[in-house]
């Protein structure tokens, strides 16, 4: 019985409300100036991002969308094309400036929730994971407070702690190794 009530919270939404919606590129033309490329290469392509890493960078690739948010949702299909990890997370102001708050990791093996209060990261919970390269794979990430829940194709994975109460100033994507695509990315906030 108590399994049954676990896994019952780990799907169950962060929130029912409807989020306005802050982005939804197409990805046939450029991206807006919401956008910004910290490093790296992003360039739409036939209806999906192409993300890159650029060696002279020495930086994972990073984009950021410079709208801030403190309850926020993040959809999206990606496939990583080589690449051996994919990053969502969100910045925002702390005592001590503009700070990462907390970012969920992909990589082929694992999926993880992790809190920036501490270098480095700090992670809250992970998962096995088996995610092939050159697949298309669906991703739901949702931020209320100090909580995000994310759904993986068929996985669920959900942590809470203090720090991810930070007010976000941005959310970014971030692709190490080779390159990962991205489609159909859908992101819904408020402050």
């Amino acid at each position: 019985m108590k399994l049954v009530l676990l896994l019952a919270c780990l799907v169950t939404p962060l929130f029912a409300e409807k989020l306005p919606v802050l982005a939804a590129p197409d990805f046939k033309s450029p991206l807006d100036e919401t956008w910004k490329i910290a490093h790296g290469s992003y360039e739409p392509k036939d209806g999906a991002l192409v993300c890159a890493e650029k060696s002279e960078n020495k930086h994972v690739a990073v984009l950021w969308h410079q709208v801030g948010w403190n309850t926020g949702v993040i959809e999206m299909e990606f496939r990583l094309d080589g690449s051996k990890t994919l990053i969502l997370g969100c910045d925002g102001n702390t005592s001590a400036g503009l700070k990462h708050v907390g970012r969920f990791v992909v990589t082929p093996q694992q999926i993880s929730i992790a809190e920036d209060s501490v270098k480095p990261s700090h992670t809250l919970t992970k998962l096995p994971a088996d995610l092939k390269s050159g697949v298309w794979h669906k991703l739901r990430l949702e931020w209320n407070g100090d909580q995000i829940a994310i759904k993986l194709n068929d996985l669920t994975l959900q942590a809470q702690h203090a720090f991810l109460a930070t007010p976000k100033t941005r959310s970014w994507i971030a692709v190490g190794g080779q390159t990962a695509s991205i489609r159909s990315l859908k992101i819904s906030g408020k402050l």
